[in-house]
């Protein structure tokens, strides 16, 4: 079972920043060099300069990162609460689809636990190198800087019930994101609203959404330190699975620098595997969510788009010899073992490191990315049901790399969680 607890956090003294709005940020993986500068320029406490450091006489920028955060607690910048709480978050938004929604997950700190059944799961592969950055980083400030957001069972919404009065008062702080996201931040130190949270997850198993690449970083630097303390916790955004504002979006495919070989293997594959619709706007590439795998497909020598209908799913079962059957239903899989592996003949290390493979999570950047010469050809995902997540992590795998986008992200800088007591 999951160890869900509360946390003495590191956090922002509002007063000092001028709220929490000048000094969150994305996380790290999406931003970019011009993206930080801005984030920089807003405050010069944003938490760009930990998270993303950059020393400025060239030194070592990790520990530039721990002496700014040292330097920032000395100076009552960020301050540490006496008792421990846990964190209610509400975040309302707009999903790439259109539509309205709230999400509700609350921050807490988890004990790092082997994956496991019953204990915590990953849901997709990840790639090698971000790891040893987030480690390194870890090492030096000895603080969970980004939270990692985490799903559980929860169909009586017993955890949130037992918070939710809290969030009928004013929040402790709120936030906007870029594309208009609300964050509102609450903070219980009621421990009876706390042991009833923990009652909740008791017997809960916990499967990571975002954030795979910081959980494996904690585990290691959990055993890495040894024996008990703080540092075998790690900084959380827990949501329950039944939380009607938890939806998972797609992320496409884009393949590039295509050999003609490659090309008539490509085209082979989707002759023999796929039945071709053609379609009358380009708008309707994205399949909707339903029962049939179906694929939308544009490429960059006719710019027309197709529907593409999986002709059998013993094709794909045959491809994908010992997976589970909630693996070889999912259409990141299907792709990968038919098409990016089966027909274009990439490898792991290939797709791993973006060789001749790209992703984008917004329909429009798919297509322009095809028509104006960025990429050859682009092959569009439906929507993931969050129960066939749920059903491939309780079969023992992971999806391939980039099978989900759950919208939105949990900003940084929110809280912190210290990892020495």
């Amino acid at each position: 079972m999951a160890d869900v607890q509360p946390l003495r956090a590191l956090h922002y003294a509002l007063d000092r920043t001028g709220g929490l709005q000048p000094v969150v940020a994305p996380p790290y993986d999406v931003i970019y060099t011009e993206g930080r500068t801005a984030l920089l320029e807003q405050s010069p406490y944003n938490v760009v300069a930990i998270d993303l450091p950059m020393a400025d006489d060239g030194g070592d920028p990790y520990e530039h990162a721990a002496s700014t955060l040292a330097e920032w607690r000395n100076d009552g910048v960020v301050v540490q609460d006496a008792q421990p709480a846990l964190w209610p978050l509400e975040q309302e938004f707009v999903g790439p689809d259109g539509r309205s929604r709230k999400r509700r997950g609350f921050l807490a700190r988890v004990r790092v636990e082997d994956y496991g059944p019953g204990r915590i799961r990953p849901h997709e592969r990840t790639h090698p190198g971000p790891k040893e950055d987030r480690l390194r980083l870890t090492r030096a400030t000895r603080v969970n800087l980004s939270p990692i957001f985490a799903l559980y069972s929860d169909p009586a919404q017993d955890a949130w019930r037992a918070l939710a009065a809290a969030t009928d008062g004013p929040c402790w702080a709120e936030t906007t994101d870029p594309d208009g996201t609300v964050n509102r931040l609450w903070r219980v130190d009621d421990m009876s609203a706390i042991n009833m949270v923990q009652e909740a997850l008791a017997r809960a198993e916990l499967l990571i959404a975002d954030g795979h690449h910081r959980y494996e970083t904690a585990r290691v630097y959990a055993d890495e330190v040894g024996g008990e303390g703080a540092h075998r916790y790690v900084l959380m955004c827990l949501v329950a699975l039944q939380d009607q504002g938890l939806t998972v979006f797609p992320t496409h495919r884009l393949v590039r620098n295509l050999s003609q070989a490659q090309w008539d293997a490509l085209d082979d594959a989707l002759e023999r595997n796929f039945t071709m619709s053609r379609l009358d706007r380009l708008e309707e590439l994205p399949p909707a969510e339903n029962q049939r795998l179906e694929l939308g497909y544009l490429d960059a020598r006719t710019r027309t788009p197709y529907r593409l209908t999986l002709r059998d799913q013993a094709v794909a079962d045959a491809a994908m010899p010992g997976r589970s059957d909630p693996y070889r239903r999912l259409d990141t899989a299907v792709t990968e073992a038919l098409l990016l592996k089966g027909a274009l003949g990439l490898t792991d290390e290939q797709i791993d490191h973006l060789d001749g493979l790209g992703y984008a999570r917004d329909d429009q950047q798919a297509i322009d990315s095809v028509l104006n010469g960025d990429y050859e050809a682009a092959l569009f995902m439906a929507p993931t049901p969050v129960q066939r997540v749920q059903d491939v992590a309780e079969s023992g795998e992971s999806m391939p790399p980039k099978s989900t986008y759950f919208f939105p992200k949990v900003p940084t800088g929110m809280l912190f969680n210290p990892l020495v007591d």
